[in-house]
């Protein structure tokens, strides 16, 4: 590197005499190790198709030198690694680079430096922006997969390099496994800038810089490409997937680089989770051609990246001018379908209102939901959000230790509960396509200081099983996209919850349902309704929660309707 640091790298290249285009990515999970740097793709086919394939451990990490901190050393190594891969004597001097995750970052970051020659990159399932993306999300902090990374990723390797081969590495190592198998009950700490686990064994202090403040408006800006889309001016195919817990960045990584309309962008959304791009997730199984090994039965993840790499680093025409620039899974009919843009610009966006007499506590009580608007007098509903008791996750765009896996699962268990408001519309007589961007607009009062609303989409199919499709949460004081210091309690106000993206056929006989309540942990850390978080307090208050649908106070579900 620039600066004397070395890192290391595995190359792999064709056997036989030639210079060839190269295929870089740079991960900080050890590139020893192939689940991480072979993990989705064939790089064996790679290779055999004429491409040299490096994989590199990043700065800090296993064998490479230097200190890491995720992401703020990424733009200039990476720019510096492409030059020098491209220099090698079997190189071409043309490089591309692929990688899902941290390792899809490093690509983006590093072409904000506009290396002469990066050619093509395919950035799967990754970020724009870490500090929001992987820590903070809209003042809300993602406990469990930011202490899931720091302890199961980040730990070993950092304890290995700090206490080498000494008992009290040994010592160190087995106090981690401790603490992970028990990471479940170590969500629920607080005040989280206090976490044992990482206190006692001494290493990942960007945790602890993240909730502190540390991390300051430079090294937020060096880890960050918000801002630098229109340095990246180059072809990108996108990766994401339905149920990804970074789908909204990738999506606007595609949208925004898609704006600077020189270089072509691509982009494939599949019902898949994080790193996982099997057929079965959850607890549904989309049929055989959505999975990665067998894209709509035509073709695979590495064939993509081939034909990809062939086209910009070889200069064959293999993406052909008239292909579709977008490649969505529509869940439900379970099929693959070409788009030109998105979002679409063909969707209607209805609302689909909430109703209720009072009595919307758990599925067995009396919400609903239709087109109809709610009438002048109808009652409001009512719970009380515990933040001991949170609602707890269950499927979705997750990534973290536990059994609350990723992905759609039957949610009728949590609706039992007396703080989930259940809204159910009346059985479908024809099929409803929703594919976009969904939100929930509240109206909702609370007695706390400060307090979350969360909200999912559900498709109820007739047998009663209750699938999530998509989900969101607002904090009451960041609900105009800044902390402004208002005033919430006591006061009727309106709250607008963004849900992820989703694409899904509700089918005949089926029933659309949305859910209200006031936490979903441990994706997001509990709101303690005083006013202060629990990264940095343990006392808590209970809230009284009024959701109000009335002529005045119109709660509803805005869907992005796809005439069927």
């Amino acid at each position: 590197m620039r600066d004397g640091i070395t890192l290391y790298a595995d190359i792999y290249h064709p056997k036989k005499e030639g210079k060839f285009p190269v295929l870089l990515t740079r991960l900080p999970y050890n590139k020893d190790l192939p689940f991480y740097s072979h993990r989705y793709l064939d790089t064996n086919r790679l290779v055999q198709n004429g491409y040299i394939v490096i994989v590199q451990d990043v700065r800090g990490r296993f064998h490479s030198e230097g200190d890491f901190y995720p992401f703020l050393y990424e733009a200039e190594d990476g720019y510096d690694t492409v030059e020098w891969a491209a220099a090698l004597p079997y190189s071409n001097g043309k490089v591309g680079m692929f990688g899902l995750s941290y390792y899809g970052y490093t690509q983006l970051l590093a072409a904000t430096e506009q290396p002469p020659h990066l050619e093509a990159i395919v950035p799967a399932m990754t970020l724009n922006d870490w500090r929001n993306n992987s820590v903070d999300n809209g003042g809300k902090f993602l406990v469990a997969s930011s202490e899931t990374w720091a302890l199961e990723s980040i730990a070993p390797d950092q304890l290995k390099r700090k206490y080498g081969d000494s008992e009290q590495y040994a010592v160190k190592m087995e106090k981690m496994a401790d603490y992970y198998n028990q990471i479940e009950e170590w969500y629920t700490y607080k005040p989280v800038h206090e976490w044992p686990p990482l206190k006692e064994l001494g290493v990942a202090r960007y945790f602890y810089d993240l909730l502190n403040g540390s991390v300051t408006e430079d090294m937020a800006e060096r880890m960050s490409i918000l801002g630098k889309y229109k340095q990246l001016n180059l072809p990108a195919y996108h990766i994401a997937g339905w149920y990804d817990n970074l789908l909204q960045s990738t999506l606007k990584n595609y949208m925004e680089m898609q704006k600077n309309g020189q270089a072509v962008q691509k982009l494939i959304v599949g019902p898949w989770g994080h790193g996982v791009f099997s057929s079965v997730i959850g607890e549904r199984n989309f049929g055989l051609h959505a999975s990665g090994d067998s894209i709509d039965g035509k073709d695979d993840l590495t064939g993509l990246h081939i034909r990809w790499f062939d086209q910009w680093l070889k200069g064959e025409e293999t993406v052909g001018a008239d292909e579709a620039p977008i490649q969505l899974f529509v869940m439900g009919i379970n099929e693959w379908r070409d788009e030109q843009e998105w979002p679409l610009e063909r969707a209607s966006y209805i609302p689909y209102y909430l109703h209720s007499k009072g009595k919307a506590n758990t599925r067995f009580g009396d919400g609903g939901l239709s087109l109809e608007k709610p009438m002048k007098e109808e009652a409001e509903d009512t719970f009380v959000y515990d933040p001991e008791n949170p609602v707890p996750t269950n499927g979705g765009g997750t990534l973290y230790a536990g059994v609350h896996t990723m992905g759609p699962k039957d949610q009728r268990q949590l609706e039992e509960r007396e703080d989930v408001l259940v809204y159910t519309s009346e059985p479908l007589g024809n099929a409803l396509e929703v594919t976009g961007p969904v939100k929930v607009k509240l109206w909702a009062k609370t007695s706390a200081e400060d307090t979350d609303f969360a909200a999912k989409l559900i498709d109820v199919h007739p047998d009663g099983t209750a699938f999530n499709l998509t989900d969101g949460i607002v904090r009451a004081t960041y609900r105009n996209g800044e902390n402004r210091g208002e005033r919430i309690k006591d006061e009727i106000l309106d709250y607008e919850i963004e849900l992820w993206p989703t694409s899904n056929v509700f089918l005949p006989g089926h029933c659309i349902r949305v859910e209200i309540s006031s936490s979903n942990f441990p994706r997001y850390d509990t709101n303690l309704n005083t006013g202060e978080t629990m990264v940095s307090s343990e006392k808590f208050k209970t809230a009284e929660q009024t959701i109000y649908h009335q002529e005045i106070y119109p709660s509803h579900i805005l869907l992005p309707v796809i005439q069927c």
